[in-house]
């Protein structure tokens, strides 16, 4: 396999988490838009669905590997809503504080406040990969109203950790990266690329 991978984003921090586990590995990360890749269509109703598109797209128009990552945060009062819908849970133009205050209000007649968030990584090493290679995280919590915490972003302010007595957004980017679901599903990744 090439050992030039693409990231189907532009996220800068994404680059830097996901750099600093596959550069070990020999991987050099690099992100679509060095390609002038645009962003893919996202329509499908699933987390790995979406993100294999999202890979195939940066794949075929750079025919390079592609990385591709799609997550969100699932409250079970809802159903799993927001989902896949998390970035535009409110509609566009996308806004953290929007799509926050739409899920409190959505929670707030719910007895159940729990949630997780969900990540699902798909690499596939040219556009018409059979076999893609995929990896999951998932990352438990409740929803509290009040955010609390000046780190993260999205929902990490409201996304609390009883285990821990703090939002998401109260950890260290290290603490963060250690325990989320984006974290776990890249150490997968990893194993699996090993």
């Amino acid at each position: 396999m090439n050992r030039t991978i693409v990231l189907a984003s532009n996220n800068a921090g994404k680059l830097k988490e996901f750099g600093e586990l596959l550069g070990p590995l020999g991987f050099n990360l690099r992100t679509q838009g060095e390609f002038n890749v645009p962003e893919a269509e996202e329509p499908h109703p699933t987390f790995v669905e979406n993100a294999l598109a999202k890979a195939r797209h940066a794949s075929r128009l750079t025919g390079l590997p592609a990385l591709a990552d799609d997550s969100g945060v699932c409250a079970n009062a809802l159903g799993g809503a927001p989902g896949v819908l998390s970035a535009r849970f409110a509609g566009e133009p996308r806004s953290d504080l929007r799509n926050n205050r739409k899920l409190i209000e959505e929670l707030a007649a719910q007895a159940d406040k729990s949630a997780y968030y969900y990540c699902v990584l798909v690499l596939v090493r040219h556009a018409d990969d059979p076999q893609p290679v995929i990896a999951e995280g998932r990352w438990d919590g409740d929803i509290v109203a009040e955010p609390r915490g000046q780190g993260g972003f999205g929902y990490d302010p409201h996304f609390w950790l009883p285990s821990l007595q703090k939002t998401a957004a109260e950890l260290s980017a290290q603490e963060k990266n250690r325990m989320s679901h984006r974290g776990q599903a890249l150490r997968v990744l990893v194993e699996k690329l090993r």
